[in-house]
């Protein structure tokens, strides 16, 4: 194997320096959701982490090398969550003082952990670039040990501790799919899991939004900008240290939308009934989009943390029942007199749907003034349960429009 910034011992090491400290996460096999891809899904539960996120393995490694007087200074770290938490999770721990400068897209929810972990708060930047851009400037002002999220040997070992427990707990994997920012996560398991399996397959994954490691490794200039579920992978810059286990030793870099990171963390939910974050979900989301790549294959999936907005969530959950159809938004042209919203209701009722919300809009200024648009959101049992409440309702002789 060449020769990387880690190898195999640095992650055997690294396992034994933060066992007992973090939690060691179990990898199960999903029936429900094997039968869904055509493969052999096995889940890694990393979203079970005292701070909901892998990151708790290399903040923990780096925190644990440091120096007395590093300690006695302080650390300071940029990140859009989840390193933020465990940095600042085990820097509480351990007494050392926190800095963490987050980008202001950062979720509230993982603004409000780290804070609560202890750490000092600063909210800079656009992109986790400017943030990166002011925690060294805040490191040189205060003296502070800066702790890179991802592109550090520490960091790195830490994270391939994650392919020591998924390959001792299901050893017949013959593929791993890992999200991917800046590579830290995919090159510490990259480097343990081929050590232990030279023939095993490992694809990253990155948003068509933010595909930088695709970019760095394929050559390519796809852009990198835009809002996206998975702001914990919304990475400009993929590592020095990782890309080049990146590109020796990944198979493949595929990269998924919005959509298929949206259904991800809908179907994890509903069938696994574990909560992830748009970052976790892609790694499903990849195999689902890419079914024939891994039918009939043993896939292990990197469910890398679970730290979601809630308002977020619950726009995801909805999103995804309307898509399925079990949510039915519909505009009904109705005479504008007593009784006809009551006929609405009850042919609703009759066919099995839920009313949810109602408008009445009276405001149509190109029809006429005896006439009013009622728009419901109907709850149903599935696309074809919505198709048939619009039938009952057209055969009453109600107009519906688009």
């Amino acid at each position: 194997m060449p020769q990387f910034a880690i190898n195999v011992d640095d992650v055997h090491a690294a396992a034994g320096v933060i066992a007992g400290a973090v939690e060691r996460t179990p990898t199960r096999q999903s029936r429900t959701l094997s039968e869904i891809a055509g493969c052999e899904i096995w889940l890694k539960f990393e979203n079970l982490q005292f701070t909901a996120s892998f990151k708790d393995r290399g903040a923990l490694n780096k925190l644990l090398s440091l120096t007395p007087d590093e300690r006695k200074r302080g650390v300071i770290a940029m990140s859009a969550g989840n390193h933020a938490q465990g940095v600042a999770y085990h820097a509480g721990r351990l007494g050392v003082p926190a800095t963490i400068v987050m980008p202001l897209m950062t979720p509230f929810s993982k603004v409000k952990h780290t804070k609560g972990f202890g750490a000092r708060v600063v909210l800079d930047g656009a992109t986790l670039s400017e943030s990166f851009t002011r925690a060294q400037k805040i490191a040189a002002e205060e003296n502070l040990v800066f702790l890179h999220p991802y592109d550090d040997v520490k960091v790195m070992a830490g994270q391939g501790t994650v392919a020591l427990e998924m390959l001792a707990d299901a050893p017949a994997l013959d593929a791993l799919v890992v999200p991917i920012g800046g590579g830290g996560l995919i090159s510490g398991i990259s480097v343990a899991a081929k050590a232990l399996n030279p023939a095993i397959e490992i694809y990253g994954v990155q948003t068509r939004a933010y595909p930088s490691m695709y970019n760095a490794v394929k050559g390519d200039e796809l852009p990198c900008a835009g809002q996206t579920m998975a702001e914990g992978i919304a990475v400009k810059q993929p590592g020095a240290l990782t890309t080049p286990v990146i590109r020796a030793l990944v198979k493949d870099i595929l990269l998924v939308g919005e959509s298929d990171i949206e259904h991800a963390i809908a179907a994890l939910l509903e069938i696994e009934k574990t909560l992830v974050e748009g970052a976790a979900a892609s790694a499903y989301a990849a195999v689902t989009a890419n079914r024939e790549l891994f039918r009939g294959r043993k896939v292990g999936v990197v469910l890398s943390g679970g730290n979601v907005d809630m308002r977020l969530l619950s726009n995801v959950i909805v999103r995804e029942l309307s898509r399925e159809g079990r949510i039915l938004s519909v505009i009904v042209e109705i005479e504008d007199r007593p009784g006809v919203l009551a006929r609405v209701s009850a042919l609703v009722g009759e066919a099995g749907g839920n009313i949810l919300e109602v408008s009445h809009n009276r405001m149509i200024t190109d029809t006429s003034a005896k006439l009013a648009d009622l728009g419901m959101t109907v709850e149903a049992r599935d696309a074809e349960h919505a198709a048939e409440i619009r039938r009952t309702l057209q055969a009453a002789g109600f107009k519906l429009k688009v």
